[in-house]
């Protein structure tokens, strides 16, 4: 430095500087280099990324909606593509029943809402659910009653309304509203915090399973419940979600007239079988047994365990390890063990 200091001075009193004003000019113009030398470089906070489907922060517990999937009902279907999880499950007569769950929505209108099954206050229970339905069965009655399961009725509770203008038989007009079930659960003093964990794990960044032992190219998802009644569903890889159907027709909303989609569906084989002369299903459910894990075009073998009507089912890959699912909504195919779902390329 001081080198520069007499070379600096002299260059300038050739100029007729003087030197206290050389030496004053030089160390400040040195002082301010190495102040802006050492000032740390501040980098930029990048925002934590977050699960979009449901905040996995929230305590709030879930509402359980039962949905008619009489094909009568099918064209004003209402209010599932804000729930976050859907189970679709077979009942008498060979067609199936859904049962959509809602966590943090204000949906405004829900349904059109039917009545309740006792093998979907499994799914309800092992979600913590407040449990939302229009009539019940005798079992699901007695079951409902005897597990003390926080409920909505709609034969009993003014939580639901009709619209006749569907043109469809009056069993399929009911509809309710996040609001509506939300008062009446506050008004009940039902507890509406859960400390139960989300049923699935959820992984934020982009899944692929295409390297998962026994993948499968899975553009073209097909699930057969009964003669009588298909769901199926579409890869778009364009938006990397499914595309569902039911027997080919494309499953629609009655109000937006937008296409139901799914990021994840998981197909769990599940023994049935007739439990009385009207042909209402009970399900063999508590136990294990195999099935499908699929999300952005492939399908994978996997297998499920359920150890009480409460209790989580958990869903593993063929080494033993808990799946994760992509970041969105997912339908649960609980599909009678005598079918065959299939998947094309």
């Amino acid at each position: 430095m001081k080198k520069k200091i007499i070379l600096f001075i002299l260059s300038l009193l050739v100029l007729g500087v003087s030197i206290p004003l050389l030496y004053q000019t030089f160390i400040k113009k040195e002082k301010k280099q190495g102040e802006q030398k050492s000032q740390p470089i501040v980098e930029e906070e990048k925002p934590v990324p977050k699960l979009q489907i449901v905040d996995e922060n929230s305590k709030s517990r879930p509402y359980a909606v039962m949905i008619n999937n009489n094909q009568a009902a099918w064209k004003n279907h209402a209010g599932l593509k804000d729930a976050y999880l859907v189970y679709e499950i077979i009942t008498e007569g060979g067609i199936t029943r859904m049962m959509a769950l809602f966590k943090d929505q204000n949906t405004e209108r829900i349904g059109s809402v039917r009545s309740s099954r006792h093998y979907f206050l499994d799914y309800a229970l092992e979600n913590d659910a407040i449990y939302v339905h229009f009539g019940w069965s005798p079992k699901a009655q007695s079951d409902i009653s005897s597990l003390g399961i926080n409920n909505i009725n709609g034969i009993y509770d003014n939580s639901f309304w009709r619209d006749r203008t569907l043109g469809v038989a009056y069993e399929h007009t009911a509809f309710t509203s996040m609001e509506l079930v939300k008062t009446l659960a506050e008004k009940r003093g039902y507890i509406r915090e859960t400390n139960k964990e989300l049923l699935l794990n959820y992984k934020i960044e982009e899944l692929n399973i295409n390297d998962k032992e026994g993948a499968l190219v899975a553009n073209t998802v097909t699930i057969p419940y009964s003669r009588s009644h298909t769901t199926s569903y579409q890869y778009d890889p364009e938006t990397k979600r499914y595309m569902r159907y039911m027997n080919d027709w494309a499953h629609t909303d009655g109000i937006t007239k937008e296409q139901y989609s799914t990021k994840n569906i998981i197909i769990q084989n599940v023994e049935n079988y007739s439990m009385d002369s009207y042909g209402r299903q009970d399900l063999k459910n508590i136990g294990n047994g195999n099935g499908y894990f699929i999300t952005n075009g492939y399908a994978v073998p996997i297998s499920w365990s359920k150890e009480s009507r409460s209790g989580q089912t958990k869903y593993s890959y063929l080494d033993g390890t808990e799946i994760i699912v992509n970041d969105g909504n997912t339908f649960i195919q609980i599909e009678p063990v005598n079918m065959t779902p299939t998947f094309l390329e």
